[in-house]
């Protein structure tokens, strides 16, 4: 099973259709947004997938983004922190603007992954024996490429997409 791993969206459809043409290519089943995807237009673009989104501080809709997520799959997730496991791998989720959040989940050691955005840089580091991964950016301010990952659950290979 493959996840795809995207964040900050910032109503960039363009960058964001970019994005799921890869997770098709790649036969992805769930999709991970951590965070800023800021319209629930833009969050019906992924519901070919299983939905688990982190909302951000860009997402004033959350509410309303949650509801339509979940009217097409009851096992779509919003909130502003996932805990949880898929396909039996450990993971974690934050957009990356809640004080000292990444840090905590990433030091708890209760996670195989542990995803955020937020800074709009791609950043993947080892915290103990928790890998922390940031996709970068699709949208929104433009410090790098535009970018997202693929991680296989069965392997632990995780694939950065350059989508520039």
């Amino acid at each position: 099973m493959r996840l795809g791993i995207l964040s900050d969206t910032h109503n960039s459809m363009a960058n964001l259709q970019l994005a799921v043409q890869r997770f098709r290519e790649k036969d992805v089943e769930v999709v991970l947004h951590c965070g800023d995807l800021t319209q629930v237009e833009v969050a019906m673009q992924l519901v070919e997938f299983r939905v688990i989104c982190t909302f951000g501080n860009g997402d004033w809709n959350a509410n309303e983004i949650r509801r339509s997520l979940m009217a097409f799959r009851p096992d779509n997730f919003g909130d502003m922190v996932f805990r949880g496991s898929i396909a039996g791998v450990r993971i974690a989720a934050t957009h990356g603007h809640l004080q000292g959040m990444v840090e905590a989940l990433a030091a708890c050691g209760e996670y195989d992954f542990v995803f955020y955005g937020h800074s709009h840089r791609r950043k993947v580091e080892r915290v103990q024996q928790t890998q922390v991964v940031n996709p970068g950016a699709l949208g929104g301010l433009h410090p790098e490429a535009r970018s997202c990952a693929i991680l296989d659950l069965q392997s632990g290979q995780l694939d950065v997409q350059i989508l520039e």
